[in-house]
């Protein structure tokens, strides 16, 4: 069982930065894959990018490559969501969540726990 924290939402202008980290509870968190995902209001949930357990890889959605960054903190428990450049189209609920697998990472489906959440507004 894999309990998951979010912190470091909030409200920022387009174009600026937030980092969001996710504490993750227990002593096996580099044995999962952690994603983060984002719901704006009336929308579904869709993928934000990825980290595979042995933390060599990293996926990205398309819309956010080159802007967002994921790393971890195996010590630490923790990951991170770097976003820079945010875009007020990306003002969302952003989730963390884990899985214990290193395949299809783009999709909620295959993960197992999730966050409650943490709110980005980005205001034009």
């Amino acid at each position: 069982q894999v309990q998951l924290v979010e912190s470091g939402g909030g409200s920022v202008q387009a174009g600026g930065s937030l980092r969001l980290s996710c504490a993750a509870s227990g002593r096996t968190f580099s044995s999962y894959s952690m994603g983060w995902f984002r719901q704006a209001p009336g929308k579904e949930r869709e993928f934000v990018a990825a980290i595979s357990r042995s933390r060599y890889s990293t996926y990205y959605a398309d819309s956010v490559k080159g802007r967002f960054t994921i790393s971890t903190d195996n010590a630490k428990n923790t990951v991170y969501l770097q976003m820079n450049t945010l875009k007020p189209e990306e003002t969302a609920v952003y989730y963390c969540a884990a899985t214990k697998v290193d395949y299809g990472l783009g999709y909620s489906a295959t993960y197992d726990y999730w966050g409650q959440g943490t709110q980005v507004t980005v205001s034009s």
